[in-house]
């Protein structure tokens, strides 16, 4: 297995980020359009789950049982084949308890997805702003620790430095024990290894 993704590393720098992420997604498992669609009723209003700047997400049970949610690009908004493209390039290598975990992938000219784990507490911002929702203290430093634990590994132990650049409680999003998880990584910038060094470690002034 090690040697397969030692070659992987060093094979041509042209293939396109796409190219790339379909070659490591861990289980090759490849999911169609149509079983997509019988996934989430035809991406029934009941299962929407909420809307980014390039697309929507929605709650999905694929035919194996397994509950998931589908992010849904919007191809006609300028800029979302580029957000698809970067979230395959980042996700296509991230192993992180606090990073949400990519299952699978849709791809074709006319329609992008990404098949993620499905979170069922939803995100950070629903829980600040909720007048039902209440998080304690202790669940507040905890959610903090989490998010703290994933730019660590972002920053400085994925294997090029990457800087998420949309992080916002819309973006955090917490499992069925309150984790949480750093999600959407449309916006998120790859540096080189001595270039993210030197930008991270700027002082303030």
């Amino acid at each position: 297995m090690s040697l397969g993704f030692i070659y992987l590393r060093y094979q041509r720098k042209d293939r396109s980020p796409i190219e790339a992420y379909l070659s490591l997604v861990a289980t090759q498992e490849r999911i169609s359009y149509h079983k997509l669609l019988q996934a989430t009723d035809g991406y029934h209003e009941k299962n929407f789950l909420g809307k980014g700047g390039f697309g929507s997400v929605y709650k999905g049970t694929l035919d194996d049982g397994r509950v998931v949610a589908v992010k849904v690009f919007d191809l006609q908004l300028e800029g979302a084949l580029k957000s698809f493209d970067a979230e395959c390039e980042v996700l296509r290598n991230l192993r992180h308890r606090n990073l949400t975990k990519v299952i699978s992938f849709c791809s074709n000219p006319n329609f992008k997805a990404l098949v993620l784990e499905f979170l069922p507490n939803g995100s950070l911002e629903k829980w600040l702003y909720s007048s039902d929702r209440f998080l304690d203290i202790t669940q507040r430093l905890d959610i903090l620790v989490d998010v703290a634990s994933a730019l660590q590994y972002l920053h400085y132990e994925y294997s090029t430095p990457a800087v998420h650049c949309d992080l916002k409680p819309s973006n955090v999003l917490l499992d069925e024990d309150m984790v949480a998880h750093v999600s959407d990584f449309g916006l998120t910038k790859l540096l080189a290894p001595e270039e993210g060094i030197a930008i991270l470690h700027t002082p303030k002034r």
